[in-house]
């Protein structure tokens, strides 16, 4: 069934390339934005999940540092194989996971999220993450966040394409709605992650919550990533924030109506809700 959704999504963010395609440039742009989805279909399986890390600087820890030694408990608890793990040099407070499956999963903290979290909130935050590795969230969320950004690529090329038309002489091509699809592309693919990502984040709260061992660790660690995040902006890819934990554009309002995350305080909310029970 995971695998199905993933193809799904696949298929769905295909279809958004070719349809591009045919705009910008008819039967031509077709087999171009065909190519160029089987290509970035291909990447998005094999190579995305070292694309994300590499986006972002990281870089891996060794064995003897305290955060790996906590992933690898919280790993064995879980029956999980051990992921990879990396670290970012940046101030604001986020972590990920990504990889295609369990086995070849990895998991990322920022540097920020180590200064201010103690190891109870720390394995609450590890302990969501292993979540989405558990329940093969990663994929989908590494392909989502690779079809985006290919998706607004091409949409880039629209716009373009719009403005200053093309060196073929194209008398079918309708600028109104090239630009039409350069606005309104990316916000479709944005609207696929979105219905993809917000249940999973309220699943992969529920794991990480019961592996941790209380869920007040992540409550309270949600609280503090919530304030960290809008105090320490990060230039991150917007294609890329369904990865994170916590919206890295949260301090960005327009980001926020289009987030692919639920309300933190809806999340804190349900968590301190399991702690009573």
């Amino acid at each position: 069934m995971k695998n199905f959704k993933t193809f799904i999504l696949m298929g769905v963010m295909t279809f958004l390339m070719l349809f591009i395609g045919n705009l910008i440039g008819g039967r031509q742009g077709v087999y171009f934005a065909f190519i160029f989805a089987g290509i970035t279909n291909f990447i998005s399986y094999w190579y995305s999940d070292k694309i994300v890390l590499s986006m972002y600087g990281a870089r891996a820890v060794s064995e003897n540092t305290n955060l790996y030694k906590l992933v690898e408990r919280l790993v064995r608890k879980a029956d999980l194989p051990m992921p990879k793990v990396y670290i970012i040099d940046s101030p604001q407070p986020n972590a990920f996971a990504t990889g295609r499956n369990p086995k070849h999963a990895a998991v990322a903290v920022t540097t920020g999220i180590l200064e201010i979290l103690d190891d109870n909130e720390l394995s609450g935050v590890i302990g969501h993450e292993l979540g989405h590795v558990n329940n093969m969230d990663i994929l989908i969320g590494t392909v989502a966040a690779t079809f985006a950004g290919a998706i607004s690529f091409l949409a880039s090329i629209a716009k373009w394409g719009a403005i200053f038309g093309s060196s073929r002489n194209d008398e079918d091509r309708n600028p109104l709605a090239l630009i039409l699809v350069s606005i309104f592309a990316p916000i479709a693919a944005m609207l696929v992650q979105m219905a993809i990502s917000r249940t999973r984040e309220y699943k992969a709260d529920e794991f990480g919550a019961k592996l941790s061992g209380d869920p007040l660790y992540l409550a309270n660690a949600l609280k503090k990533l919530e304030l960290g995040v809008r105090r320490n902006p990060m230039n991150a890819n917007p294609a890329t924030e369904n990865m994170f934990i916590v919206s890295p554009l949260a301090g960005d309002k327009m980001a926020n109506l289009f987030s692919t995350h639920p309300s933190t305080q809806d999340r804190i909310e349900r968590l301190y809700e399991m702690a009573r029970k």
